[in-house]
């Protein structure tokens, strides 16, 4: 199976930590504790200050809890991608729109409310 999560994780941390500004560097510290905060960082406008390293937390963030799950869920997956799969920026966009469908997918925990996306987006067979 593959994963539609294969940016380098290192990369995308690293463009986290600062934002380049008219020759300044700008730290952000997101906290993501729900599905909705991850949502707002996911769904950033890209024309805010800071949007990119808002978008690519999201993007570390997501790699990193679909790798470790994927990796210790053993032979039964929570969720399977296809081949091809979507883009990770497309993915994540419609886990922004599923946040925003119903109220209480804000108040799942981050990394439950994206495995319940990826689960009823992309089920087993």
């Amino acid at each position: 199976m593959k994963s539609l999560f294969v940016v380098p994780l290192l990369a995308v941390m690293v463009s986290v930590a600062s934002v380049s500004g008219a020759g300044a560097a700008q730290t952000i510290a997101p906290h993501v504790r729900t599905a909705g905060d991850l949502a707002e960082l996911c769904g950033a406008n890209p024309r805010e200050p800071a949007a990119d390293a808002r978008i690519n937390y999201c993007h570390g963030f997501a790699q990193a809890a679909v790798d470790l799950e994927l990796q210790h869920s053993g032979d039964k997956k929570p969720f399977c991608f296809p081949s091809p799969s979507p883009s990770r920026a497309a993915t994540l966009g419609e886990f922004v729109n599923w946040v925003h469908a119903l109220p209480e997918h804000r108040e799942l925990p981050a990394t439950g409310g994206l495995f319940k996306f990826l689960a009823e987006r992309f089920p087993c067979k």
